[in-house]
């Protein structure tokens, strides 16, 4: 008997696999992604469609373990101070754009004859968008890194807070027969309390045991270890949360963001990323067994009408604050398409007001198929919109090549005016080079002088190997994105430590950051050419030919001592080296930079 029960459990694992391996690169083929691939497998195979699968809820619940996998990884990437950066964005356009999308969805469901209570529910589960849905597709495409995707991100980040307080808000609707705000109102401080404990206890947890833990296990050389340790911590703070009435997701991104400055996230990052994108996969799967196509064939018209009415005005109202924040148009359009959707969150609120009596069954049933669709059908309209925008921007990705299986000794990143000079060197001295960039009209024109300049985004690890830097001698980072070139530096120091590594830095705050980087040379891309025109200028002033090289030697020595002293105090510890021109110490200095070396 139990013999019987193993191979009918071992038969959905096989069915889940099965239906994931033969629809996801059938329609990533055919242009159409792989969101929409598990979702249309899970259909397929769903009580709904074949009927393989009968109990998509539980592997639902299952799979949410892949959106907090996702959410740990991005808090790898997100260092405190980096966080604090997106502030603004995370509680200033975050709170905009839930006010207005929730104003204007309950609305809808007003439009629609339902009570304002149902209508308040279902609007606020609509705006609470699909993190799983976004954060795939912004990966497939590279943008997470990029400010647009940072700023949907931290848009994300506080509509995951925001369920919280949703689900005290449905208990303070609940009908008085069932308890209602009395036994809300008894219960309400004693839940802040444990989760505000959660959270002290997770941020104590990450600053004083984490990297403790993992310098012990790291020195144990069990690499083995070290991918349990890294599912223990994710696992871990997602039941910390759970415990304390949080977001699962929230508090494994607490947890990455606890250990973005250890110097083993990107081991923690290899390690996580196997059962990250499995159980993702999963994720996407459970939803498309979820949708119920008996409760859309038998309100088909209301449910039909309710995704098209709910997608366009959140589109629409996504739209507008994105301009109000100052966001250009393209941005602003990407956003609104991208998050015009509900998500994950929402069947978790709507169970709620189902166990509180605010909904109805029924009401349930049609939300829940309204969300599903709109999670279904955003991998399409992205489709359509990227397709749409890349001809009225005139851009085509004909004839431009993705980096694949190269191998050179040298491999520059960015091909911009400061790549294009750098690289001249070593085409001079005959080395193999490999050229990658992301800006498709700078390929175009680079081939037209003979540069063979392959599309490729340098901030992701799988296309650094395709690109060989596994084989290369020198990587070349020349980007003029701050940001990125510092991730790229990251990512090459801890994947191809044998190579040399060499880094355009944008300004003295960048060549700090790249140091922790351990980078092998870096120039601060005007320091040079500023250097060359003062030494001109002193030879205009009648200096000779030694003089100014003297004096230029004992500058560089400045900016050098200089830079050390903000290294250990900070970028204004060093600020009495510099050269100023105020009266009272224009003479002391002057006489300084001209004291013999």
């Amino acid at each position: 008997m139990a013999v019987e029960g193993s191979a009918g459990d071992l038969l959905k694992v096989v069915t889940l696999l099965g239906a994931a391996v033969v629809a996801v690169p059938l329609f990533k083929r055919i242009g159409l992604g792989s969101v929409l691939g598990y979702l249309a497998a899970g259909l397929a195979i769903g009580p709904f469609g074949m009927g393989l699968i009968s109990d998509p809820a539980t592997i639902l619940h299952t799979a949410e373990l892949g959106v907090v996998m996702y959410l740990f990884v991005i808090g790898l990437e997100m260092q405190p101070s980096h966080l604090w950066s997106l502030r603004k964005a995370i509680f200033g356009l975050g709170s905009l754009q839930v006010v207005v999308c929730g104003l204007l969805l309950t609305g809808v469901g007003l439009a629609f004859g339902f009570p304002l209570g149902v209508s308040f529910v279902s609007a606020m589960g609509f705006v609470l968008t699909s993190t799983a849905v976004v954060m795939q597709l912004l990966g497939e495409r590279g943008d997470m890194a990029q400010p647009r995707g940072q700023k949907i991100v931290a848009i994300l980040l506080f509509e995951d807070l925001l369920i919280v307080p949703l689900l005290a808000v449905v208990a303070f609707m609940a009908p008085p027969d069932i308890g209602g705000p009395v036994a809300a109102t008894s219960s309400r401080w004693g839940a802040i309390g444990l989760g505000l404990g959660s959270l002290v206890a997770l941020v104590a947890a990450g600053v004083w045991l984490l990297n403790p833990l993992f310098r012990i296990l790291a020195n144990a050389k069990a690499r083995e270890v070290m991918t349990a340790a890294a599912l223990l911590v994710v696992l871990g703070a997602a039941l910390l949360m759970q415990v304390g009435g949080l977001s699962m997701a929230m508090g494994a991104f607490l947890a990455g963001v606890l250990l973005s400055e250890s110097t083993f996230r990107h081991q923690l990052e290899a390690d996580i990323e196997p059962f990250r994108g499995l159980l993702l996969g999963l994720f996407f799967l459970s939803v498309g067994m979820s949708l119920d196509l008996a409760a859309v064939a038998s309100n088909w018209p209301l449910i039909v009408a309710g995704v098209v009415a709910m997608m366009v005005v959140k589109a629409l109202c996504i739209y507008m604050v994105a301009r109000l924040a100052r966001s250009s148009h393209a941005d602003a359009l990407d956003r609104a398409v991208l998050m015009a959707q509900g998500g994950e969150f929402a069947f978790v609120l709507f169970a709620a007001a189902l166990g509180a009596k605010v909904i109805d069954p029924v009401v349930n049933a049609n939300m829940t198929a309204i969300v599903v669709l709109s999670m279904a059908l955003t991998p399409l309209v992205v489709l359509v919109h990227r397709r749409f925008s890349a001809q009225d921007a005139g851009v085509s990705m004909d004839g431009i090549e993705t980096v694949a299986d190269r191998a050179a000794s040298v491999l520059v990143i960015g091909f911009g005016r400061f790549g294009q000079i750098a690289s001249q060197g070593v085409i001079a001295r005959g080395a193999s080079i490999t050229i990658i960039d992301n800006n498709v009209q700078m390929i175009r024109d680079a081939e037209a002088y003979g540069f063979k300049v392959y599309y490729g985004d340098g901030c992701r690890a799988d296309v650094l190997h395709a690109a060989g830097a596994h084989a290369a001698q020198a990587i070349l980072v020349c980007l003029d994105n701050k940001e990125a070139a510092t991730r790229i530096a990251e990512l090459a120091r801890t994947e191809f430590p044998h190579a040399e590594l060499l880094v355009r830095a944008f300004d003295r705050e960048h060549v700090l950051e790249l140091r922790k980087a351990d980078v092998s040379y870096l120039v601060r891309e005007t320091f040079e050419s500023a250097m060359a025109m003062g030494r001109q200028a002193v030879l205009t002033l009648g200096a000779a030919e030694e003089e100014a090289d003297e004096v230029m030697e004992h500058l560089r020595r400045r900016d050098a001592e200089r830079m050390d002293l903000e290294a250990a105090g900070g970028l204004f510890a060093g600020r009495q080296l510099v050269l100023g021109n105020q009266v009272k110490k224009q003479q002391a200095q002057a006489q300084d930079a001209q004291a013999p070396a």
